[in-house]
């Protein structure tokens, strides 16, 4: 034991001195790439040709050697690293001050890593120097280096967001299954002209707590930067979460209000949202916090009879369900709203997946306390659905006569792609100008499903200008034949 122990002492004697020297080298390497690009520049101020060639000439060699010398201290690190791994899986067994040492500087050097790799991807090269660095190394094919202009993450300062969009070769170096020999980690295009925002979520510690700021990350995701990149930090949870209701219970109860983060909201608590105190302080949906007045009857009552003409937009679960009995089992709810649809649904024995942001308010919070599923995700984002797998899709208070007409395109052949032949599109309650009704109902028949229920009825409280438009629609086979 006490030459084991002396033993590894002088291993973290030897990696400090390591380390020591590493930093040295990191900080001459940036030395060396901040002069090239210096010289880079000065480059461009001389006029003479032949200047010019000497000078690109020379400053190819001196970027060739610095490429080189990166790739000769990653390479002495990486093996540290598993030198440093192997000895703390064999010390695993007897813990000791020493053993915790090496845990602290394997992370360290690892940190040490990526900001080598950052400044090796930032180098400049050419196409000389990225064959003769293959043949010497056998780099693989995603890891050659490309020109800055190639590389996304150069856009970008912040270290997290610059390893996040790099690619990542498999360790192998072997393409898989897909013919994919990496990862490549994909941010939305809008990303890039929301490059501060995005810094900023992207800019917090490893392994730390993260800020709280996921009204940050929705509003990048509403403005096109969808999907978000992964972070490396742990979110934030209410600071006294109680346990859930149980699920008999938790459909028609309105949850512990400790069970949510309220800094983002003018409500601070479910109640205020039931009594709707505040207006609406919350987007399109004032009421569906109210669980046993509004929301206990729809779907199951008729309750918005026009009284002139005995006509509603409102259709029944049982009635829609009647069209295809016993072949529907999964759907999907795009709509705005706390889970209520889905809710009886289940009391159907439906399965339903209920689409939702938080507009103001915590919905998906709440649908997930009601013991339902909420699926986080914008208008502008492609269902995460295979082709052909869902019986119904369900949408009401979200997609109505505000929507682009080309995005209202978009939407409908996204949700044709995941509904199976035969499935269900139940457009529920659907209001617009009634100048604008034969555009939405002509995108709607576009889709040439079959009629099972389609009615127009006036919204009585606009003055007669606006419509609801309600449908239950089946998709046919295709190709047709």
């Amino acid at each position: 034991m006490a030459r084991a122990s002396v033993f590894l002492k002088f291993r973290t004697r030897r990696w400090v001195n390591g380390l020591i020297f590493i930093l040295g080298i990191l900080a001459l390497l940036i030395c060396g790439s901040t002069l090239s690009r210096f010289y880079s520049l000065r480059s461009l101020l001389v006029t003479d040709t032949f200047s010019n060639g000497i000078n690109h000439e020379s400053q190819d060699m001196t970027q060739s050697e610095v490429r080189i010398t990166v790739e000769t201290v990653i390479q002495k690190i990486q093996q540290e690293l598993k030198e440093m791994r192997e000895l703390s899986m064999e010390s695993s067994l007897s813990p000791s001050p020493c053993s915790s040492a090496m845990l602290k500087f394997s992370v360290v050097l690892a940190d040490i890593l990526g900001h080598i790799e950052s400044v090796q991807a930032s180098l400049p090269v050419t196409e000389g120097t990225c064959q003769q660095s293959a043949e010497i190394k056998g780099i693989h094919p995603l890891l050659k280096p490309k020109l800055q202009s190639d590389e996304p993450s150069n856009y970008f300062l912040v270290e997290e967001i610059r390893k996040y969009v790099k690619i990542k070769p498999n360790r192998l170096g072997k393409q898989n299954f897909m013919g994919a020999n990496g990862t490549f980690t994909s941010i939305g295009h809008a990303c890039f002209s929301m490059k501060k925002k995005l810094e900023d979520y992207m800019d917090y510690d490893i392994g730390d707590i993260c800020q709280d700021d996921w009204k940050l990350a929705q509003l990048l995701m509403v403005h096109g930067c969808d999907p978000l990149p992964r972070r490396r930090c742990f979110a934030r949870a209410p600071q006294l979460f109680s346990k859930p209701f149980p699920i008999n219970e938790s459909m028609w109860k309105l949850p512990d209000d400790r069970n949510v983060r309220w800094s983002q909201y003018r409500c601070k608590n479910f109640a205020c949202l039931a009594s709707n105190s505040t207006g609406k302080g919350f987007f399109k949906c004032a009421d569906c916090f109210n669980l046993s007045h509004h929301e206990m009857p729809r779907w199951i009552q008729l309750i918005n009879l026009d009284p002139s003409s005995n006509l509603t937009s409102d259709f029944l679960i049982p009635d829609v369900l009647d069209i295809k009995p016993g072949e529907i089992r999964i759907g999907l709810d795009f709509s705005v709203g706390t889970g209520t649809f889905a809710a009886r649904m289940t009391e159907f024995n439906v399965t339903v997946v209920s689409a939702t942001i938080n507009l103001g308010a915590p919905f998906s919070e709440m649908i997930a306390l009601r013991g339902l599923v909420p699926l986080y995700l914008t208008i502008n984002q492609r269902l995460p659905f295979f082709d052909n797998t869902l019986d119904l899709i369900h949408t009401t208070r979200f997609l109505d006569g505000w929507i682009d007409f080309v995005l209202l395109e978009f939407v409908l052949y996204d949700w044709d792609r995941v509904l199976r032949p035969g499935g269900l599109l139940w457009i529920d309650s659907f209001f617009c100008l009634k100048e604008d009704l034969d555009d939405y109902l002509d995108a709607f028949r576009m889709l040439r499903y079959k009629k099972h229920k389609w009615v127009v009825v006036p919204k009585l409280d606009k003055d007669d200008r606006e419509v609801f438009f309600s449908a239950v629609l089946e998709k046919p086979p295709r190709p047709y034949v």
